[in-house]
């Protein structure tokens, strides 16, 4: 087929729309205790609204891939900002908390179709090196772009309101979608049928895990609802893996890509990573706000760094893995990121900027621009051009699954207050740096050192 008549402007497009999805995220974390005030929301409240939108993101992004594999990419792209822009407009407009995250339910299922399609889109675009520059200034970009949602989502909450920050997404939407009907050309063959049932089983295994987890954290102690959930998810999870293994080729997750162990460890690397770093994005700015006395303007901008770090080395990575293959910056990366979630035990009540949060930061940011880019290629690179979509959408996945365990275990923080608060933060720091170290450990031990 031929390649696409605008590379750049379908470059600009994969950007903006990925965009959408990552500061969403992150300006919603900065906007939590404003929207528990204004909603009486509670702990377990407030979980919900970040996991009413993780929980679809994570179950469907496989499905989201494989149906613009099926459909068409570009096609899937463009109807995924579409109503990740709706959905942004409900929220904006939601009176109740219900409605909120009926809406964030819809802003996750948008999400889940244009983030691997985004990706996939690139790699049919580009090839070789260029397929590497490009992924890597797609992460770059995309890190910078989200650099701007918490301070700019810490404005607009202090001097508008929390519902503005759903307002910001509707141009973002309108530019891309512009851009990808201009510059982004159809691409997906149409023979990869979609797994409907997988998709089904995949969802309600994660919603009655994530359920369980919640009631867990945001009580500390096991409930009866807690276990009927956790064995409704198990029981789920396991009929899951049977639907897979039987339809093989056909499956939304071919059981076959876990023949070899690098996958295997990329997959194990992309869950605890992405983690570790889903609980720092969600707890750091509430601590700040709660327990540190920061405006929300100010825990905005504690996060500035990390971004515009990722942001910065994620093209130079990108391109550098070419050379040298993931092995070592996949496994330097994340062992300074346990670094700086060690240093984040400095965090305590008025804690000063500078000293006690500015450290761990700049640790986490520079380890995580290691590792973005090099894990974005060795992913995509991984399978035929047929299976990208599912395949970045499998990756993808994976790390949103991370951050929504993450945040469904960190009700015990957010549920907390005073001292107890920072005390709860420290052993959530323990925890991140846990998770990171094993990521290092499993790409050390599942990547050969010439692997490319």
């Amino acid at each position: 087929m031929p390649g696409p008549h605008h590379p750049r402007l379908t470059l600009l497009a994969t950007i903006l729309a990925s965009s959408l999805a990552f500061i969403d995220g992150s300006v919603v974390n900065v906007a939590l205790p404003a929207i528990g005030r204004d909603l009486q929301a509670s702990a377990a409240d407030l979980q919900w609204t970040i996991n009413a939108y993780l929980l679809p993101l994570s179950a469907l992004l496989l499905l989201g891939g494989a149906a613009g594999d099926h459909f068409g990419r570009r096609r899937m792209l463009i109807g995924g900002i579409a109503l990740f822009a709706a959905a942004s407009l409900a929220c904006a407009l939601a009176p109740g908390l219900e409605l909120l995250l009926a809406a964030r339910v819809v802003q996750g299922i948008g999400a889940a179709m244009l983030m691997p399609n985004s990706l996939s889109i690139l790699s049919y675009a580009f090839s070789g090196e260029e397929k590497g520059r490009a992924v890597g200034t797609w992460a770059a970009v995309g890190a910078i772009a989200s650099a701007f949602g918490p301070p700019l989502g810490g404005w607009l909450v202090e001097a508008v309101g929390w519902r503005s920050i759903f307002y910001i997404n509707l141009p973002v939407a309108a530019l891309a979608i512009g851009l990808a009907l201009k510059g982004v050309e159809e691409s997906g063959d149409g023979k990869q049928p979609l797994d409907w049932a997988g998709a089904g089983l995949a969802t309600v295994a994660l919603g009655a895990l994530t359920w369980a987890l919640t009631l867990w954290s945001s009580k500390r102690v096991m409930t009866e609802q807690a276990w009927v959930a956790l064995g409704l998810g198990i029981v789920t999870l396991a009929l899951f893996v049977l639907v897979e293994h039987r339809r093989r080729d056909r499956a939304m997750m071919p059981l076959a890509l876990f023949g070899t162990r690098a996958f295997v460890g990329l997959t194990a690397y992309t869950f605890l990573l992405y983690g570790a770093l889903g609980g720092l994005i969600l707890l750091l700015p509430y601590v700040l706000i709660t327990g540190g006395g920061y405006s929300p303007l100010q825990a905005g901008l504690a996060l500035l760094p990390f971004s515009f770090a990722v942001g910065l080395g994620s093209r130079l990575m990108g391109g550098l893995t070419g050379r040298i293959g993931p092995r070592w910056p996949l496994t330097i990366g994340p062992s300074i990121v346990a670094a700086g979630f060690a240093l984040m035990l400095l965090v305590g009540e008025r804690a000063d900027y500078w000293t006690h949060v500015l450290p761990g930061m700049l640790a986490i940011a520079l380890g995580m621009a290691a590792a973005v880019a090099p894990l974005t290629t060795a992913v995509l690179s991984s399978v035929d051009d047929e299976h990208t979509g599912t395949a970045s959408g499998f990756n993808s996945a994976i790390a949103r699954t991370g951050g929504l365990i993450a945040t469904a275990s960190c009700g015990a923080v957010i549920a907390a207050s005073g001292p107890a608060l920072i005390d709860a933060f420290h052993v959530a720091a323990l925890a991140g740096a846990g998770l990171a170290a094993g990521a290092a450990l499993s790409a050390f031990a599942s990547l050969g050192s010439a692997a490319r």
